[in-house]
């Protein structure tokens, strides 16, 4: 007999009755018993978990068997159990997410934990803190294999970046009041070490407190937040994405991860559709060092490198998030309705844009040291995520555009190089299909094989070039992408990956940047 059992027998002797207290110890040790067999099934099952053990057994208290465990020790082994087990094998495009935020748990909800407040973000880690209230998740990503330098006339060359730890500590301070944050090292270090070989960096990616009010309407406080443009940029994590490196759009025409100094309302306006607002800290068309900035917080008087390019798009223009070393005082917008329609089943999809009034740093100025006046930006996003109900195929497509209020004001077109100018407008699109593939149980745990492909085309350099450069651009802004490849997920939290890609662009010298490459990433 288990020592809780014991403690609840003892609580039993003040009782009257022998016979009834006979009674009642007979009645826990067949609940234990039945508890015990049942955890051996779940742990043998090669079948789905579903049937099993339903989600609505593991978190939702009027529906547990009146057989629960007699003791708190029981109920908790049986309730992880069931909810370990209940956690569904899906894509994470199946999931609808539960807030704009990056994080979005692909399990159920702990046991014992409640469910998360429509509109807010989930608390993430695996198990229960010791510390009420606190979590803390993690997200990451190992990348190998060998890719092709452009530099070195298009050599392939072998390599292996350990791209990025994340840790996402949550704390619920009350039950309206959530803290958030995400702290990011990047490339196996914290800076530069000639004696370790390290380069890397470490950063405040998220960084905020939610203010719970109702479904309809919640605030964030001002802090560091991703901007609501796209699906990918708010959900990040390896997991979330089938290739090796995250889809190209948000390699340039959304510079993901796009954080911003920022704050926002949020809500859900009614079933299946969800809101984000956003006030920010501009973009800059800015993208050097950040010691070149001088102490009035103004571009340098010598050459400096642009933020908006023909050839990075919006790579290098996010704005810094401290030390009041912002370089305009424009204050951007952008708005993000998300739909999961109910009568859809597996459809998620979303619209977005983003709009600031200048995105020319104080100071900024041509080669001759002509200032540049201003330029406006806007950028809107459409996407989509479809998971065919009953069949095996996942879809996934998407739309990105960029507007130039004056591009004559870009430093780009007025940097002297004339190869990475930049028209009125940029855009791209993609398509992805993907296929969903059960490989069984394996290491008593049901893996998937997701082979899939996906096409892009961005084009940086559009017409309408204005500015002091020579309007000669070499093409290599107008790019294509090929990517073959396979995502195994031996759980919703681990996916091993291998993606082949092929790049073309209009560059008479060619991309030279195809890339074969492996990783490992994780997701809790």
């Amino acid at each position: 007999m288990r020592a809780g059992d014991e403690a609840k027998l003892s609580a039993l002797v003040a009782q009257p009755s022998n016979e009834e207290l006979i009674k009642k110890l007979l009645a826990m040790e067949q609940r234990v018993q039945a508890l015990e067999k049942q955890l051996k099934q779940k742990q043998a099952a090669s079948a789905s978990p579903a049937p099993q053990a339903p989600k609505a057994a593991a978190s939702t208290p009027e529906t547990k068997s009146a057989a629960a465990p007699a003791t708190p020790v029981d109920k908790t082994q049986m309730d992880i159990a069931k909810w370990a087990a209940a956690a569904p094998v899906l894509p994470p495009s199946v999931t609808a997410p539960a807030a704009p935020t990056a994080q979005q748990p692909l399990l159920p909800p702990l046991p014992g934990e409640p469910a998360a407040v429509p509109g807010s973000k989930p608390i993430l880690g695996v198990m229960d803190s010791p510390v009420a209230g606190l979590s803390i998740g993690a997200y990451g990503e190992i990348k190998y294999g060998w890719r092709q330098n452009p530099a070195a006339g298009g050599q392939w060359q072998n390599g292996f970046d350990a791209h990025r730890l994340v840790l996402l500590p949550t704390y619920a301070i009350s039950d309206n009041i959530i803290f958030n944050a995400e702290i990011e090292f990047e490339h196996a270090g914290t800076g530069f070490d000639a004696d370790d070989k390290l380069h890397g960096t470490a950063e405040i990616e998220q960084l905020f407190v939610d203010f719970l009010i109702m479904d309809q309407l919640n605030w964030r406080a001002p802090g560091i937040d991703l901007v609501p443009v796209g699906y990918i940029n708010q959900h990040h994590e390896p997991t979330q994405f089938y290739s090796v490196n995250r889809p190209e759009l948000y390699n340039g025409l959304i510079p993901s991860t796009w954080k911003v100094p920022a704050s926002s309302i949020y809500g859900t306006i009614t079933d299946g559709i969800k809101y984000q607002l956003q006030v920010s800290s501009s973009i800059e068309d800015f993208g050097d060092d950040f010691g070149v900035r001088t102490d009035a917080n103004s571009a340098p008087p010598g050459f400096y490198v642009a933020g908006i390019d023909g050839l990075n798009a919006l790579a290098f223009s996010r704005p810094v998030l401290g030390d009041f070393r912002q370089l305009n005082n424009a204050i951007a917008t952008a708005g993000k309705l998300d739909f999961t329609p109910p009568f859809l089943p597996g459809l998620g999809w979303s619209v977005s844009a983003y709009y600031t009034p200048n995105t020319t740093p104080r100071g900024a100025h041509d080669e001759m040291g002509n200032l540049l006046g201003n330029s406006s930006l806007t950028l809107f996003d459409a996407e989509f995520r479809y998971r065919v109900p009953k069949t095996p195929v996942e879809l996934r497509g998407e739309y990105v555009y960029v507007g130039f209020g004056n591009p004559a004001n870009l430093r780009a077109n007025n940097d002297g190089d004339p190869t990475n100018n930049v028209g009125r407008t940029m855009y791209g699109y993609s398509g992805e299909i993907a296929f969903h593939i059960p490989l069984g149980t394996i290491l008593k745990t049901e893996w998937e094989a997701v082979p899939f492909y996906r096409y892009t085309y961005q084009n940086f350099q559009t017409a309408g070039f204005a500015g002091t450069d020579d309007n000669t651009p070499t093409g290599a802004g107008q790019t294509q992408f090929h990517t073959l490849g396979l995502a195994v997920f031996p759980t919703p939290r681990i996916v091993l990956k291998a993606t082949y890609q092929h790049v073309k662009n209009n560059d008479p010298l060619g991309a030279l940047s195809d890339s074969f490459l492996g990783a490992v990433g994780f997701f809790f």
